[in-house]
């Protein structure tokens, strides 16, 4: 084959070879190698020749490491790297300044992908009479030494990872200014500490430039709790999703008429938090979730989170009777999904989709009410007891409409 023209390459399937050297390093623009389980760290080292280079994704590839080099890529606009093996970025990364989308890190696993930042230096003495220790000013990553206007036209920055010693990573979010989605895949950093308020600052302060999408995993640093507390709300967002153990929604959130797709921690699955909600105008999608695949630990205290809920609630969630206007899509995603009531057929009047998936289940009640209402899709987890399977059962024999689908095994 003759491949000298060639400037733009999918790869499908389970290839051998990819005649690399058969290409025109000089025209080729577009390298989607996703799943290609055939691709060489020493691939990498010939891609980042390529130096028009436009696209470029290895998602669900072997790679473990992306090249200093890959800085040659200079008109480089999208890095795919999600579902590999690469954890960490090179420091020369900063230096693609067209570079548009970064994505990285594995959403199911939250295994998050580490930028780039200074090293720790020791504190330097300070020769004054007070003897006082000065500390080093912190540099973020895309401190301006590194490169003034570093990566000032990334607009996606997802897949991420935070912990405790990546305060000036959270220093360097400040720059990027014309973010407009961020997502942390992995969030693990102490309460009150230097990397928990710069972070705080960074994602205030983007959220008056112009982001549209934010997204944080939060194990068990109270972060997302905290957001509540910002001054300013983040007034363009689109999209949110906080997950972890969230105790309630942040105060600014019913300000956000722009949100059009919220996702939060079924831990706050309460009647309360629905007619919060229901007044936003633009919603419409709603996600209630927590990681089924979660330590049996951490499910068994989301379950008692739901039954403390459940019991706030006078023993089941009630969706209100008004509002949710443009509402299409509401989904549990969850170890158990109480009791869940519809009194009103104006209560979700648009919604067309109920998506749930759980192990325990406590009953869906009212759907036949909703004039809209197509489908229900509920997937059973393995292990699910006896009730729950002659629950599923008993409403997919009954309802006629919707149409109700299952997943799994529901005969008790």
């Amino acid at each position: 084959l003759n491949l000298a023209q060639v400037r733009s390459l999918t790869v499908f399937g389970n290839l051998n070879h990819v005649p690399f050297h058969s290409f025109n390093y000089g025209i080729i623009q577009v390298l989607d190698l996703e799943d290609w389980k055939g691709l060489k760290e020493r691939h990498m080292t010939e891609i980042c020749q390529m130096l028009l280079l436009k696209y470029l994704s290895i998602r669900r590839t072997e790679i473990s490491k992306i090249p200093s080099k890959i800085q040659k890529l200079e008109y480089l606009e999208t890095l795919d790297i999600r579902e590999t093996y690469v954890r960490d970025l090179p420091k020369s990364i900063v230096q693609l300044k067209r570079i548009i989308s970064i994505l990285g890190g594995n959403k199911n696993t939250r295994k998050g992908l580490r930028l780039p930042q200074e090293k720790s230096k020791k504190p330097i003495k300070n020769p004054s009479p007070q003897g006082k220790t000065k500390e080093p000013a912190k540099k973020g990553f895309l401190s301006q030494e590194k490169g003034k206007g570093a990566m000032k036209a990334l607009r996606v920055l997802s897949g991420i990872e935070i912990v405790e010693e990546s305060s000036e990573v959270a220093a360097g979010l400040h720059q990027l200014t014309g973010l407009r989605k961020l997502a942390i895949y992995k969030l693990n950093i102490t309460k009150g500490g230097d990397t928990f308020k710069q972070l705080q600052s960074s994602i205030e302060y983007l959220g008056s430039c112009g982001l549209q999408t934010l997204a944080i995993n939060d194990e068990n640093s109270e972060f997302i709790n905290s957001l509540g507390d910002m001054p300013a709300p983040p007034r363009y967002l689109v999209a949110l999703e906080l997950s972890g153990k969230l105790e309630k929604l942040p105060k600014w959130i019913t300000s956000i008429t722009t949100l059009n797709k919220l996702t939060i921690s079924v831990t706050v699955l309460r009647t309360e938090t629905l007619e919060i909600l229901h007044i936003l105008p633009s919603l419409f999608s709603l996600t209630f979730a927590f990681s089924l695949s979660a330590a049996k630990q951490d499910q068994d205290i989301i379950k008692d989170i739901l039954e403390n809920n459940k019991l706030d609630s006078d023993g089941e969630i009630v969706i209100p009777a008004e509002g949710f206007k443009s509402l299409k899509l509401l989904r549990f995603f969850a170890p158990l999904v109480p009791k869940l009531s519809f009194l009103d057929k104006n209560a979700m009047p648009a919604l067309e989709i109920i998506e749930m998936r759980f192990k325990d289940f406590e009953g869906l009640f009212g759907i036949e009410i909703l004039e809209n209402l197509r489908e229900v899709h509920l997937k059973v987890s393995d292990g699910a007891e006896a009730i729950t399977k002659f629950l599923v059962n008993d409403l997919k024999v009954n309802t006629e409409k919707p149409k109700v689908f299952v997943d799994g095994i529901v005969t008790a």
